[in-house]
């Protein structure tokens, strides 16, 4: 019964979850400072305390924080256009069969084309310093268009019926129909790309090689061989996108819940 109990604590509560991830963690480390300490090479690979020693001196310079937040708001650049854009066009395709027409070439076209031969084709007409937010959008648009098509277009006719014979105007069919029935699929649409989004953009500008940016740095250390800087740039990119992603969850868990309580209260006819 014991071990039941120490079994429930570690995989459904939240400080039991936080230790077995910190324990998981703590493993590869171990294993990481013992692979560093038998190759015996920095230049191959770097202890974990080398590199973290290496990451604070790093967060003390002005320019880490420069080069964090401009690679930030690119690729938060990307991702909110591409939600925005994606939230527009899957109503119209929604909407309108002839549009979804139009475009799904297109879409087909960008979920199907590699990350890197995006990247090198758009160098040629995009600039340096909006390309990472270029490859972001195009990571995000494609997931939620699709989740949204797929939610809108899968509302049960009865909701479309009554708000036709109530002649409810628009914003309020979007308030009590739309949105409540949509935000489930947004939301996972959401949480599947936002890592996506931060990967990609970080590649472009490892390719790009924008100024000030996390990619012309991780790029740099690898061109001079700089292996200890390149390992504590791979570490910020680590850490920012768990920031990202739980941030994200945060915002996301909220919404839900608030979605939830609204669904209860109208079906309690509240």
């Amino acid at each position: 019964m014991k071990v039941k109990n120490i079994k429930h604590w570690l995989f459904h509560s939240r400080s039991g979850k936080l230790l077995t991830a910190l324990l998981s963690v703590a493993l590869w480390l171990i294993v990481w400072q013992l692979a560093a300490q038998r190759m015996n090479q920095h230049l191959l690979l770097p202890a974990p305390i080398t590199v973290a020693r290496r990451l604070c001196e790093l967060v003390t310079t002005k320019n880490f924080w420069l080069y964090t937040l401009r690679s930030l708001l690119r690729v938060v650049g990307g991702i909110v256009t591409g939600v925005g854009i994606a939230v527009l066009v899957s109503a119209l395709t929604a909407a309108f069969r002839p549009v979804e027409i139009l475009l799904s070439p297109v879409i087909t076209v960008i979920k199907s084309t590699p990350v890197a031969s995006f990247i090198i084709l758009a160098m040629l007409w995009i600039a340096d310093d909006i390309l990472p937010v270029f490859i972001s959008f195009l990571m995000v648009f494609p997931v939620v268009w699709a989740n949204l098509h797929t939610a809108l277009r899968s509302i049960p006719d009865p909701y479309h019926d009554l708000s036709r014979i109530y002649r409810l105007p628009l914003g309020r069919r979007i308030r009590r129909i739309y949105a409540p029935y949509a935000l489930p699929y947004f939301l996972s649409a959401c949480r599947s790309s936002l890592g996506l989004a931060w990967k990609a953009g970080i590649a472009a500008e490892v390719i790009a090689l924008p100024a000030l940016s996390i990619g012309k740095q991780l790029n740099e250390s690898k061109l001079y061989l700089e292996t200890i800087d390149l390992f504590a740039w791979t570490v910020v990119v680590v850490l920012l996108s768990l920031a990202l992603e739980t941030l994200a969850k945060l915002a996301f868990s909220r919404l839900q819940r608030a979605n939830d309580h609204r669904t209860t209260a109208k079906e309690e006819g509240i």
